[in-house]
């Protein structure tokens, strides 16, 4: 996506290689540069910095250095660029830098074998069977998930790893994807080697273990396989950055400051099906990798205005930054702050899949560009995983801190979806929802005390004051709603009868009047606090009066506890023969 100069080549240079074109005389130019191009990539330079915001809407910037920028257009953008009459350059398209040659090996193992040498890039038919031998080969940790088609029929696949992959428990739900540019592929080998990595290690690696046990972890290599296998389904030699309607789909999902279709293009199939799963599933982190550049770009994009949690996203960027610092030759992971930038600090754009997570979906996502060149010669991907490989998992771990918990109703006990708010620092839809299906939430954030707000439809809001969180730890949370039909449900209903009492085992219940919630149920306790007696109320297909039968009971006091579903009783009860 944003594509580093490197420091060593000043723009004379970049220029004296390749012809200089201007606007002026040249009005049948896209119809002669286009021939064979589904897309060109070019630099030029800017007399004011500030038009970049401009430009990014013109075209799609891949990076600025200075006054320096470097850019793909379309040829309809490519035309619009004209208009402005600047000087610029066009440049070698770097999925055509490298032969097909370098950039493929025919001596791979087997697809699902534990530990593939990741020195190469496989085939598109090579990436469908590895996918599928993964899950395969552990169906009882991981699901193979399609998110979607491509324009051109390519399946967008993404491996669901977990210890109980077939339920849906409370824990972090976790999303880590690739290429949505399909020329920056340095990632999409990452991510491969990372799931064989997990999967290999799961049951041995005490921390591999225990982020699969305790997180729900998806992994998709291959965003954008259209623009990946431009120059077909063998070799990713020819790969481009758009899609196949020559869209860049990180310029094509809603935007926080420009709303829908902020790049003025239809949704792309892609895009939506991005959306879809983003929307039926609940991910409370996330990063996307690019190429081109290498730095830790964190929210926003889209405007100047920091986030709520800007010093938690500078936390988790040094942190990466720095892990990877201690891996890696000198110079690796150093561009803008010595591996870490705000996105708009850098440069502004606009529909960026980054910041739609992070506003529309509550998730923090961040953009990592994780390789200047964005198709690395294969004799460098198993250096670059060395590299990786640990802030990999770092940052899966940053998704259990802050703190977390479940949110209950009173009488029920079952999940409820609800808002998690801090007051006075929450902006910007920062705050994280509960999962209506388990209850569980998870809120990374930097230490400190917050006073934190849970609010849910149908229940009385609730604020707990002086969380306490500390970095890189876990502060449990668990908070019980009352629904606000408790209070009203409790000036109106009579209460249980019980008859006879004392009762020789044998005895009847008259419920109250109100409709009695099919989840509701009785329970005969005893003094020490165990449950001896206990049966759901839908057992009595809504009869008035129960009949209850607890023969075997020795003689003493009991406590017998209805639910009604909005709110419990508790009575004595007395068995004597």
């Amino acid at each position: 996506m944003k594509n580093l100069i490197r420091s060593l080549l000043i723009f004379s240079s970049l220029f004296s290689s390749f012809s200089i074109f201007s606007q002026s005389g040249n009005s049948n130019l896209p119809d002669s540069l286009f021939q064979g191009r589904s897309e060109v990539y070019f630099t030029f330079i800017l007399a004011d910095k500030a038009d970049i915001h401009t430009l990014t809407r013109v075209i799609s910037i891949d990076n600025v250095k200075g006054n320096v920028v470097q850019a793909y257009a379309s040829k309809k953008e490519f035309s619009d660029f004209l208009q402005y009459n600047l000087d610029y350059k066009i440049l070698p398209h770097p999925g055509t830098l490298l032969s097909a040659a370098e950039l493929s090996r025919s001596n791979v193992n087997r697809p699902g074998n534990a530990l593939t040498q990741w020195d190469f890039y496989p085939t598109y038919q090579q990436y469908l069977d590895y996918m599928a031998g993964f899950a395969g080969s552990h169906p009882d940790i991981c699901r193979l998930d399609t998110v979607g088609t491509s324009i051109q029929g390519r399946l967008i696949l993404t491996l669901r790893i977990s210890q109980n992959i077939s339920v849906e428990e409370a824990e972090p739900q976790f999303l880590y994807t690739s290429s949505l540019h399909g020329d920056e592929v340095t990632g999409y080998i990452l991510m491969m080697h990372l799931i064989d990595y997990l999967l290999a290690n799961y049951g041995t690696d005490p921390t591999v273990t225990n982020l699969i046990n305790t997180t729900e972890i998806c992994i998709n290599p291959l965003a954008n396989p259209d623009g990946t296998y431009r120059g077909g389904n063998n070799s990713v030699y020819g790969a481009v950055r758009y899609n196949a309607n020559n869209i860049d789909l990180n310029r094509n999902f809603r935007d926080p400051k420009l709303g829908d279709h902020p790049d003025g293009n239809p949704w792309q199939p892609e895009t939506i099906a991005w959306m879809d799963y983003a929307d039926n599933n609940h991910f409370n982190m996330s990063a996307n990798f690019h190429g081109g550049a290498e730095v830790f770009n964190y929210p926003w994009d889209t405007w100047p205005r920091l986030a709520a949690d800007d010093n938690w996203w500078q936390l988790v960027g040094r942190e990466w930054a720095d892990t990877v610092h201690q891996h890696s030759p000198s110079g690796y992971f150093t561009f803008m702050n010595n591996g870490i930038t705000n996105g708009y600090a850098w440069y502004e754009i606009n529909g960026g899949r980054q910041d739609y997570m992070n506003y529309w979906h509550n998730c923090r996502e961040v953009t990592v560009e994780i390789s200047d060149i964005k198709i690395l010669p294969v004799n460098q991907l198993l250096s670059y995983w060395d590299y990786n490989y640990r802030s990999f998992l770092n940052f899966i771990k940053e998704s259990h801190y802050g703190f977390n918990g479940l949110v209950t109703d009173t009488v029920t006990d079952l999940p409820v979806a609800a808002k998690v708010f801090i007051q006075g620092h929450d902006k910007d839809f920062s705050e994280v929802y509960s999962r209506g299906t388990t209850g569980f939430y998870a809120r990374p954030i930097y230490e400190g005390q917050y006073n934190v707000t849970f609010s849910a439809p149908g229940y009385y809001t609730k604020t707990i004051k002086n969380v306490s969180v500390s970095n890189w730890a876990t502060t449990i949370l668990n908070v019980q709603l009352r629904p606000l039909t408790y209070d009203a449900q409790d000036k109106t209903m009579n209460s249980v009868i019980v008859y006879p009492n004392p009762s020789d085992g044998h005895f009847r219940l008259i419920l109250p009047e109100h409709p009695i919630n099919p989840s509701c149920s009785i329970q005969v306790i005893n003094t020490l606090g165990a449950v001896v007696y206990s049966s759901d109320i839908n057992r009595f297909s809504g009869n008035s009066t129960v009949e209850i039968d607890v023969p075997g009971l020795p003689e003493g006091l009991y406590y017998l506890r209805f639910n009604s579903g909005y709110r419990i009783y508790i009575d004595k009860l007395v068995i004597k023969r």
